[in-house]
């Protein structure tokens, strides 16, 4: 218990926990931007994430073949996040285009089916696609670590950190300060009164499930050089966690969808040093429940008068 109690080891975990939250913050304010506009979850948002990081994976093994890579590497890493996010973003518009828009009028229940439908359907394509083969990301910038007195943290964790509160305090001026933000939250407020003021509803929910797709596509690539494997079902659990994290925040509400996400990979990364690292699913599940039974709207709440 001693070595568990270890200020080193405790902010060893902290910065695990702070890496891990920034992908779920990432892949929840998907989640939040849909629930804030159609009060929908859309659970093939995982598959997203998971197109994201083979799309990644694609441009960056195109990089590598062709010993641009090696001469390249920050261009390459960068050319690989774009490629994922237009990947998943192209993905999520499809999604709202074919498996959710007709159903829009239907009851809250059928576009949940449709949801859950175009999951099952995302993963067997890429299973098909990769022959359920795990593919490993190529090691473009190898890992290195800075040494803080005793405490050692790599540049990957402080890059994934960094890079994933950027995108989300971009999300927050986009949509705070532009006029498609500004836009985006009129049809989240009432989307009738948006429309007879001229906004292109249609238009909107497709920018806000190609803006929630991209940012997802992002994290993918994160984890995908984090972790360095990929495969057809890794966007399963924590596409589920990330929902997680979302509700955790207050669903609806993007400033609580990434203390949502920061939050859960905290709470997992330090519940390990107290139980088996096989349990931490348990824990994000276990917060899920105590949530939905104590405080239903989050730990920020469910902003239903300004919801984004």
């Amino acid at each position: 218990m001693g070595h568990m109690l270890d200020p080193v080891v405790i902010i060893d975990q902290i910065i695990n926990g702070l890496t891990i939250g920034g992908v779920y913050a990432l892949i929840a304010l998907g989640y939040t931007l849909v629930y804030g506009i159609l009060f929908m979850i859309n659970f093939a948002h995982g598959e997203v994430y998971m197109f994201g990081s083979f799309g990644g994976y694609a441009a960056l093994m195109v990089f590598v073949n062709s010993g641009f890579a090696q001469r390249h590497a920050v261009l390459s890493v960068i050319a690989a996040f774009l490629a994922a996010m237009v990947v998943s973003s192209v993905l999520g518009a499809l999604l709202e285009r074919i498996a959710y828009r007709p159903l829009r009028g239907a009851p809250r229940l059928v576009p949940l089916i449709s949801a859950i439908g175009a999951s099952i359907f995302l993963q067997n394509l890429m299973m098909l696609v990769i022959k359920a083969r795990m593919h490993v990301y190529p090691d473009v910038i190898p890992e290195t670590f800075i040494e803080i007195g005793r405490v050692s943290i790599s540049y990957f964790q402080i890059f994934i950190i960094l890079s994933s509160v950027l995108l989300m305090f971009g999300l927050h001026l986009f949509i705070q300060k532009s006029k498609t933000g500004k836009a985006m939250r009129a049809v989240a407020e009432d989307r009738t009164a948006a429309a007879l003021m001229g906004v292109d509803v249609n238009r909107i929910i497709l920018i806000t499930f190609a803006l929630g797709s991209a940012l997802a596509g992002a994290a993918g690539v994160m984890v995908g050089m984090y972790y360095t494997q990929i495969n057809h079902m890794m966007g399963f659990i924590p596409g589920i966690k990330a929902f997680t994290a979302a509700v955790l925040g207050g669903i609806g509400n993007v400033a609580g969808a990434m203390l949502g996400g920061y939050f859960l990979g905290i709470v997992e990364a330090l519940g390990v040093l107290v139980m088996p690292a096989e349990y931490k699913d348990v824990i994000a599940f276990g917060l899920l429940v105590l949530v939905l039974v104590f405080r239903p709207t989050g730990i920020l709440g469910e902003v239903v008068s300004e919801r984004m």
